[in-house]
């Protein structure tokens, strides 16, 4: 009775969650404008394929989350590894610190951002949104890797250097394969809220630098079109895509584990 119970209410989750999403995809394909259902058309991601809008929002949209998520897996690699080495009060306060971006509402990142770059005169465009994104996706990578950090023996990174190893390659060697898991899902996430973000977005970007978010926002204010559909569509996809890799990755690097334990 009980586990009856506990598949009803999985089940009423779920429909929660996916249903509006399920509802959307399905309209992506609908040949109507409207929201009855007058059959089955690829029309409206064939017209999402040929407006110029969509083809540039896209390619900021690629650019930024690639460029932006390279940098932060870079910056939250070497600040995972410091953190690691730090001790007591220290290592508390910078951990806060790195809360501190995940905890606070976006508009306030968004806006504190904004403000900082018209301090310093940064012009707003390309380079703002990246070094915004950045911002935001760091910490994720960092809190990524750190678990990796803390399971690892220090004495392996300790011998490696007295065997005459130098700090780079014993880092190489000895660290980076041990931690590599939590990198790739720190890079990935970093990747995935890149895509998603928007209220950051806008307010650090210039007019003609468009990501799909803001574009998709700006299609909206004219009124819901079919091809919102069929780019959100695109989006969620990706973003289940990229999760069904890190998944299958670190199930296989579990696996793998198990079986050399």
């Amino acid at each position: 009775m009980m586990n009856s119970l506990k598949r009803i209410y999985l089940g009423i989750i779920i429909v929660i969650l996916y249903a509006p999403i399920l509802v959307l995809i399905t309209f992506s394909f609908n040949e109507s404008k409207t929201t009855s259902w007058q059959g089955f058309s690829f029309k409206w991601y064939i017209q999402l394929a040929q407006n110029p809008s969509i083809q540039s929002a896209l390619r900021y949209t690629l650019i930024v989350a690639f460029v932006s998520s390279i940098i932060a897996t870079i910056i939250g690699v070497m600040a995972a590894v410091m953190i690691n080495n730090l001790r007591g009060i220290k290592r508390q306060f910078i951990m806060a610190l790195t809360y501190i971006p995940l905890l606070s509402p976006d508009i306030v990142i968004g806006i504190s951002l904004m403000m900082l770059f018209s301090t310093i005169n940064v012009p707003f465009g390309l380079t703002t949104l990246i070094l915004s994104h950045v911002t935001f996706s760091t910490p994720y990578v960092i809190l990524s890797i750190m678990p990796r950090l803390m399971l690892l023996n220090p004495n392996t990174y300790e011998a490696a250097l007295d065997l005459g190893a130098t700090p780079l390659y014993a880092f190489r060697k000895v660290i980076l394969p041990e931690i590599l898991p939590g990198v790739i899902s720190g890079a990935f996430i970093a990747f995935t809220m890149s895509i998603d973000d928007f209220v950051v977005s806008f307010f650090n970007t210039a007019s003609g630098v468009n990501t799909l978010s803001i574009q998709i926002y700006s299609m909206a204010r004219r009124g819901v079109s079919p091809e919102i559909n069929a780019i959100s569509t695109l989006i969620f996809l990706t973003i289940v895509i990229i999760l069904t890799i890190v998944n299958i990755k670190a199930s296989r690097k579990m696996k793998l584990e198990g079986v050399q334990k």
